[in-house]
């Protein structure tokens, strides 16, 4: 076991005394505004200090090969410019795993993190949630995706959120008010203030306070972790399992994870839909290697194809990458611009994994950055990778924040 545990560069990380390493980054208590030295903690060790149920993995391991040698993949971003190192020094980069097929090209990790640690999700669990709504559907769980939550959540009856279709809760179009500004006393806050720091029962009452319906649905893409918080209510309802449960039977076991998993709950056992998945670095990879195949691996369909299709296929004109948004938007997943399709799980404090299906390029990075970082570091390094191993990148430059 010991050889499979890649150790950390001997060099110094970035911020390493801030964040905590002469404690050894330790894992704080839950709070809304976490303290610098408690983030390595917060984003590699969430599960140890948040209540949490186990996605089991199963009994077959997804085998990946390892290239002979690291390649040498150039990035330039402002006034930076390097390979991996570079990017390292300048990232506060816990992991970064890059794959061609199933060989590993470069697996790094900084922050005495390894192999083992479970990377915290963020907002990249919103992408997991959408791709179990279409195993739901293949399954007859979901009869369409057409239907409003309230069918299946009977508790959302008669409020905004219940006379939502799930189609506009997966593009983020329900136009239910919800201001997702990271101010601390945001929407956003109210939602984590009632799911991860157990302030409501749980489950349909952490959505509770979000009542207002300020344009119709469908309209225009408006951000908001309640539409995930949502659909992962209705996931939960329609199947009548555990989220992950469900994740673990439907996707984790079959893709053949090497660990298990965990997901965050709140204080009335629920699962938290639009955050709080808990996963090592190679399996949050082949949850990447199984999108870029369509939702096949190991010659075993898992998704439904043309549903992992429309998931990272911008989902009508108001949802294309260009004006306002750099990104596109498909189903709680988002599109990169260029001619070449390629999509990308993102989450808070610059967790990614980038995804081109036609190359078949996966690469994972998972930080601790500030709130107000930027992705424009990750999206250079992934434009260098698309350039040594991939298709002709034709995208414009990456803004320097968010």
């Amino acid at each position: 076991m010991a050889a499979a545990l890649l150790a950390a560069p001997a060099l110094a990380a970035p911020d390493e005394d801030t964040l905590g390493k002469a404690e050894g980054y330790p894992a704080c208590a839950p709070a809304l505004i976490v303290e610098a030295r408690c983030l390595i903690g917060l984003v590699t060790r969430r599960d140890e200090t948040h209540a949490a149920r186990v996605v089991p993995k199963g009994e077959h391991v997804h085998a990946f090969a390892r290239a002979a040698s690291e390649p040498a993949i150039a990035w330039r971003f402002a006034q930076v410019s390097g390979g991996i190192d570079a990017y390292l020094d300048h990232t506060r980069t816990t992991g970064l795993l890059i794959v061609k097929d199933d060989t590993i090209l470069a697996e790094r990790y900084q922050y005495d993190r390894t192999s083992a640690h479970r990377m915290t999700s963020m907002s990249m669990a919103k992408t997991v949630v959408a791709m179990l709504v279409g195993i739901a559907v293949a399954d007859g769980a979901i009869a369409s995706i057409d239907d409003r939550a309230g069918k299946y959540v009977v508790e959302l009856r008669g409020t905004p959120y219940g006379e939502t279709s799930l189609r506009h809760l997966l593009t983020m179009s329900s136009g239910v008010r919800f201001v997702e500004s990271y101010s601390g006393s945001d929407d956003v806050a109210t939602l984590a203030r009632r799911s991860f720091l157990g302030e409501s029962e749980g489950g349909v009452a952490t959505v509770a306070p979000f009542t207002t319906r300020e344009r119709p649905a469908g309209e225009r893409f408006s951000y908001s972790s309640g539409d995930s918080q949502v659909l992962g209510l209705v996931l939960r309802a329609a199947t009548g399992r555990t989220l992950a449960d469900y994740l673990s039977e439907k996707l984790w076991k079959p893709m053949g994870a090497e660990a298990d998993a965990s997901w965050l709950v709140d204080h009335g056992g629920y699962e938290i839909g639009y955050a709080g998945i808990n996963a090592t670095l190679r399996d949050w990879g082949r949850l990447g290697v199984l999108l870029a195949n369509g939702g096949m691996i190991d010659g075993r369909r898992i998704i439904p194809a043309a549903w992992v299709r429309a998931a990272t296929t911008p989902a009508g004109k108001a949802f294309e990458p260009g004006g306002s948004m750099f990104f596109g938007y498909g189903y709680q997943t988002w599109i990169l611009p260029g001619r070449e399709r390629q999509f990308l799980l993102l989450g808070l404090r610059r967790q990614m994994i980038l995804v081109d299906p036609d190359a078949k390029l996966v690469m994972v990075s998972t930080a601790a950055e500030n709130l107000g970082g930027g992705w424009g570091e990750q999206l250079a390094l992934w434009n260098g990778v698309i350039a040594r191993f991939g298709s002709r990148v034709d995208r414009p430059p990456p803004p320097a924040v968010r």
